[in-house]
């Protein structure tokens, strides 16, 4: 496992590419609502992307076809964006994007509730997963294991009567999309590679309503709950610091 640790100076340029992603999910957030499609959110996005001077992380990465992931309700990750998807009221859509600027990279999700309709049980995963999400980032610190950051975004999830998509992790993340190492939403203490300053992780819990288990859709990217339950994911980029972690895409 090639793990790269991150001068200063290369936080500060990851620093700038985050800023450009929380921008781009905050135009996008804020045109969620219902008969809204999902490829009205991707075109919003790549102006963004453009205007703001970067490039999307995620077009053309593997053949990917657009900027965004939206994927909704039961779809955890990887959803592709479609003139077909209409958002409806009392949906959730998950919204991933990343950006590429002077050679660095960003990456951060959120999941928004479509109208203000959505059940008292979706308000709740939205709520845990994302409360999931800073438990996990105040694991990362020096000296701590990945196996500290994967327990602590478990155990929140799973007190919470929820479970943890264990198929996909978060990632290290630097001058590419996806370093080493991996970093798994679940874990035992004490256990995994040593946290050290200049680590920057990519950290993205992704949270079942029902059961863990995935399987993804003939498109081959689109990964959706074995049992049909809704699931919620929520990302920020951290850089380890010798005094505690710092999110970059805020």
């Amino acid at each position: 496992m090639a793990i790269i640790c991150k001068s200063a100076s290369e936080i500060e340029k990851m620093r700038r590419s985050g800023r450009i992603v929380r921008q781009v999910l905050d135009t996008v957030k804020g045109l969620v609502a219902p008969g809204v499609t999902t490829m009205d959110l991707e075109r919003a996005a790549e102006k963004k992307i453009r205007d703001l001077g970067a490039k999307p992380a995620f077009k053309g990465y593997y053949d990917y076809p657009c900027v965004l992931c939206t994927s909704i309700n039961e779809e955890i990750v990887h959803g592709i964006p479609s003139e077909k998807r209409s958002l409806k009221r009392g949906d959730i859509v998950s919204i991933d994007c990343g950006v590429v600027l002077d050679g660095y990279y960003g990456d951060s999700a959120i999941t928004v509730p479509v109208g203000e309709a959505i059940s008292p049980e979706l308000n709740k995963l939205l709520e845990v997963t994302e409360q999931s999400l800073y438990k996990g980032i105040d694991a990362v610190r020096v000296g701590n294991t990945l196996g500290d950051v994967g327990a602590a975004v478990q155990q929140h999830v799973e007190a919470a009567g929820f479970s943890v998509v264990r198929e996909f992790v978060g990632h290290g993340i630097g001058t590419r999309l996806h370093e080493d190492p991996q970093v798994p939403n679940f874990g035992t203490q004490g256990q995994g590679s040593r946290l050290r300053e200049g680590m920057v992780l990519a950290i993205e819990p992704m949270v079942n309503v029902g059961k863990p288990g995935t399987r993804t859709l003939d498109d081959h990217w689109t990964a959706v709950t074995a049992d049909g339950s809704f699931s919620a994911h929520f990302e920020h980029c951290v850089a380890i610091t010798r005094d505690g972690p710092v999110i970059l895409t805020v």
